[in-house]
């Protein structure tokens, strides 16, 4: 067997069919599922639709033990997948995966082309008795990682409700007063730029209010700099007199996008408390936080979908893996180039790039990073390079379970003696 890890589970693929007596296609649904159960000969032993019901599961399990040892594939381990699972693993029965994309071409060599409950369960269980090493066996007693993953998808969901109502309010500015977006659309997620469109409204609301309650709402949301932050809201609010139509309507809805975005961030603050409880928890957090630019939610999403990197076997599959590995273009002696490609996990590609970025105060990684901008690299394609090289690096770190160490600056090579 060897192992990967897919959508946060350390999973294992499964290279050999050996011990099983039964596999057990399941094509699953929401609320019911179709099962399908092969014998060592490819005949059918079962073929019957079933309820998303726990009692159902349990009992046709049971009767599939009857013939042997079982092995139970999904189409789908997480939602409507999740109580399949969770029955299985609680009879002691070992449950595996077959992807999307295994699933499907694996279909395209069965004939027929309809698509029934019935059929994708048969070539679920047909491919997971004939080609094994498609499937991805799943860990079912990573509590710690299940309580994660609920708490990081919610934090991403809140992360991307910011983001749009974040955008939404500085479109509106744009539209309004241009001049004002430019001095308040960068401070919007701080609490100086929130108060003020939340209490003032848009640009008539900061008109109509005094220079000295403008400067009484930014000092009493945050004080540093309160006064600099006033001076450019009333600068701006000159440099346009005309009134942009809309602009009333904008002044209602303004106050309420803020209000909204404020309760956003707060709540995604309040996330990241439990969010660092539970990855604190882990054996590998000292580990990943030691690493300049790792902080909470980029070592929750480690955790999730690269673990301890045990089923990597050498660290350029784990920069595969995250989608920083070169892809080469060649055809015949025309094209010979590489570029990024955009395969592998779009969610640790997404952690460990902003890692990188925020690593950027780091003075080993800065260095780098300005090596790479010297050869003529720009800013992407430095920070690409940076985080290809750290994957090397937290690859090496998982594997000794050992925290993150400055390397020793190289020594200045000795100038060669001159010959006589």
């Amino acid at each position: 067997m060897a192992t990967v890890t897919f959508d946060g589970r350390i999973v294992i693929v499964m290279d050999d069919n050996t011990g099983f007596d039964i596999w057990c296609g399941l094509d699953v649904g929401k609320q019911s599922h179709h099962a399908c159960a092969l014998d060592t000969a490819g005949r059918r032993v079962l073929n019957k639709p079933l309820p998303q019901d726990q009692t159902k599961l349990e009992e046709l399990f049971t009767r599939l033990e009857g013939h042997g040892r079982v092995l139970v594939i999904v189409d789908q381990p997480n939602t409507i997948g999740a109580l399949p699972i969770a029955v299985a693993g609680s009879m002691g029965i070992q449950v595996a995966y077959l992807p999307g994309l295994a699933m499907r071409r694996a279909a395209d060599l069965y004939p027929g082309s309809a698509k029934t409950d019935a059929r994708d369960a048969f070539i679920i269980a047909d491919t997971a008795r004939t080609i094994p090493h498609t499937l991805r066996r799943i860990d079912v007693d990573e509590e710690t990682l299940a309580e994660l993953k609920v708490l990081v998808g919610f934090d991403e969901d809140l992360a991307a409700e910011a983001t749009r109502l974040s955008n939404r309010i500085r479109g509106l500015l744009t539209q309004i007063h241009p001049a004002l977006e430019r001095v308040v659309g960068p401070r919007l997620t701080t609490k100086q730029g929130l108060a003020v469109i939340e209490q003032l409204g848009g640009p008539q609301g900061m008109a109509a209010a005094s220079k000295s309650r403008l400067l009484k709402v930014i000092t009493k949301a945050y004080p540093h700099r309160a006064q600099d932050f006033a001076d450019a809201i009333t600068a701006a609010l000159a440099e346009q007199t005309v009134t942009v139509a809309g602009t009333a309507a904008a002044e209602q809805v303004l106050p309420q996008l803020a209000a909204s975005l404020r309760q956003t961030l707060d709540q995604r603050h309040a996330l990241a408390a439990q969010i660092e409880q539970v990855v604190d928890a882990h054996p590998l957090a000292e580990v990943l936080t030691s690493m300049p630019g790792v902080g909470v939610r980029t070592a929750a999403r480690i955790l999730l979908d690269i673990g301890d990197a045990s089923q990597f076997p050498t660290a350029g599959r784990l920069t595969t893996y995250a989608g920083f590995a070169p892809a080469t273009r060649r055809s015949g002696i025309g094209i010979r180039s590489e570029f990024p490609t955009r395969s592998g996990n779009k969610h640790v590609k997404r952690a460990l790039f902003l890692s990188a970025f925020a690593a950027l105060k780091d003075p080993t990684s800065k260095a780098y990073y300005d090596r790479k901008r010297a050869q003529g690299k720009k800013h992407n394609a430095a920070l690409i390079c940076l985080s290809r090289r750290r994957c090397d690096v937290l690859f090496a770190m998982l594997r000794n379970r050992e925290p993150y160490r400055t390397p020793a600056p190289n020594p200045e090579p000795s100038p060669t003696p001159l010959a006589a």
